[in-house]
């Protein structure tokens, strides 16, 4: 995977910004093995989510999914979502973010494996 225009580490692996325009941002997300994004919901924005390697553990308010290479995901805004590695190879889901706004203000997390508000 080649860097994009901004590259980030994060607890639970990293991502990449490929592109970031006024309605579109598009992000590369990895994921490592037993790790996983907080629960959490966004308030301006949807995203689409395509799984690109291994197997993500997805969870949609109260409904947990396995997804693996090709299939898509849609996330509506206000819809409490999560993303886990459920394999052991790292996961990479590619993250197309449409909406109004896309500042880290608007993660509302409801819970977190690392702390973080």
């Amino acid at each position: 995977m080649s860097e994009g225009v901004y590259h980030e580490d994060r607890p639970w692996g990293s991502f990449d910004i490929l592109a970031d325009k006024p309605n579109t941002k598009i992000k590369s997300l990895i994921v490592k093995p037993g790790q996983r994004l907080s629960l959490q919901s966004h308030k301006f924005r949807d995203e689409h989510w395509v799984v690109v390697q291994g197997t993500a553990r997805v969870t949609l308010d109260d409904e947990t999914k396995d997804f693996s290479y090709g299939d898509h995901i849609f996330v509506k805004r206000g819809v409490k979502h999560r993303i886990a590695c459920a394999g052991e190879e790292p996961v990479e889901v590619i993250e197309i973010q449409t909406g109004e706004a896309f500042p880290e203000e608007d993660i509302v997390r409801y819970s977190d494996d690392y702390n973080r508000v």
